[in-house]
């Protein structure tokens, strides 16, 4: 009777036999591969001498196996459940050709303060119902942005026009130590055709002119590579709550960007 009370009162769990593993259900994630600053190659991070490009250009782009790129017959990409294999499909990110190139990359550097404030503007918190404070906060960003482009075309002005053409093509002592300003000044070049102030100011004036012309430039370049891509008509629409970044036009700027470029 002992004995049988103990087994009916032992606190121990009985023991029961392991649960069965779940069965494969044939999902596949995708696991992405970024290299560090030192760079390398894709089939070194995806470790197959057999890769191909995905999406992307030379600049930056992203691989995968050939295997897990399969041909399909309709042309549009197959989900990653439909591919061969088992685990996730690995991508491979190489960004290396972006911290690499000649001296003129520094160039970019001028459209950083652009770049912050297109960032200001898709950093809104996102609402259901814009009401007038999205439309306020989207009038300051681009009053900030235009503020931000009068400021620079200003401050190019009044270096060319102002200190330069004016104060110091304008005086002997100043001209004289810059040789490069002597056909500007009227006592070192002998009342030269130049040395006229109408004209110095006229000559000085491509300097904003230059500097508007390259901002030009450099913008074009990105809104011809980057910002005319349309992305997939089979995407669908993400909800309220995700923001503006998750939406699938996001890198879709040709029409926005053109209106920007104009004004």
């Amino acid at each position: 009777m002992e004995h049988a009370r103990e087994r009916l009162t032992d606190p121990r769990p009985a023991l029961t036999d392991p649960p069965a593993p779940a069965a494969a259900t044939g999902e596949r994630g995708l696991e992405l591969l970024v290299h560090g600053v030192g760079g390398t190659t894709p089939e070194k991070m995806l470790a197959d001498p057999r890769t191909i490009r995905v999406t992307g250009d030379d600049t930056a782009a992203i691989y995968r196996r050939a295997e897990d790129v399969p041909e399909s017959a309709g042309g549009a990409e197959p989900a990653l459940d439909e591919l061969p294999g088992e685990g996730p499909v690995r991508e491979a990110y190489v960004w290396c050709n972006l911290t690499s190139g000649n001296g003129t990359r520094a160039l970019w550097l001028l459209l950083l303060p652009f770049m912050v404030v297109n960032l200001a503007h898709w950093m809104r918190p996102s609402v259901e119902r814009p009401g007038p404070s999205v439309r306020l906060y989207g009038l300051l960003v681009r009053l900030a942005a235009l503020t931000l482009t009068v400021l620079l075309v200003a401050a190019a002005s009044e270096v060319a026009l102002d200190l330069v053409a004016w104060q110091c093509a304008g005086a002997p002592a100043c001209a004289g130590r810059h040789t490069w300003l002597t056909f500007l000044s009227p006592s070192l070049s002998g009342d030269g055709w130049w040395s006229l102030p109408g004209r110095r100011l006229a000559l000085a004036a491509l300097a904003p002119t230059l500097l508007t012309a390259l901002l030009w430039y450099l913008s074009h370049r990105t809104w011809s590579a980057y910002e005319s891509h349309r992305p997939p008509t089979t995407t669908a629409e993400p909800a309220a709550d995700e923001g503006a970044l998750a939406r699938p036009g996001f890198w879709y700027g040709r029409r926005l960007g053109a209106r920007l470029r104009a004004a």
